[in-house]
């Protein structure tokens, strides 16, 4: 795509597979990461050349992402992360990444209008600033949940996990996707 918002590479498989849930957890914030990143190039794009045909595939690329891969990884987390560290009496941190999702829920309903509009050619270049500032906060919101779920909760969750039990969290996973593993 002209402009550098190139989603080459974008749905690669993760380096992980459903036999380390966690570290798959993990290669999914990779993937949030690189759709970020394509946001914001996306918004630097439109600033210089306007709505294009780049400017479509990007905003239908993150749409995509967003609209399927994080809504599991947020299932994958209420359903195996955040009992476990309730479990282990850390509800306050249960709490904070259950609100976090909540908020990420709400707030990607409204950059997706904004992407929606984009993908549809129905872009209003004056509506930019203001939705170049709920992709920032967007942008923001996630970046700060995958830190403390990597730096805190993950490892919290972790703690204790026998192998039967993360491999079953990895098979309920996979199956939710429609992936058999062995």
């Amino acid at each position: 795509m002209p402009g550098g918002i190139t989603a080459v590479g974008l749905y690669a498989s993760p380096s992980a597979g459903f036999d380390t849930p966690f570290e798959m957890l993990e290669a999914c914030h990779e993937r949030v990461h690189r759709m970020l990143a394509l946001l914001d190039r996306l918004s630097e794009h439109l600033a210089r050349q306007g709505l294009d045909t780049a400017a479509h595939q990007a905003a239908q690329d993150v749409m995509r992402y967003f609209d399927n891969a994080g809504p599991a990884h947020h299932e994958d987390e209420e359903r195996h992360v955040l009992p476990r560290l309730r479990a282990a009496g850390r509800h306050d941190l249960a709490d904070r990444l259950h609100g976090d999702h909540e908020q990420m829920a709400v707030a990607w309903q409204r950059v997706r209008a904004d992407l929606l509009a984009l993908a549809e050619g129905d872009w209003d270049a004056a509506a930019q600033p203001e939705a170049d500032r709920r992709w920032r906060a967007f942008a923001a919101l996630y970046q700060a949940h995958i830190r403390v779920e990597e730096d805190e909760a993950y490892p919290a969750a972790r703690t204790g996990l026998e192998s039967l039990a993360e491999q079953a969290m990895g098979r309920e996973m996979a199956a939710r996707r429609g992936v058999t593993v062995s």
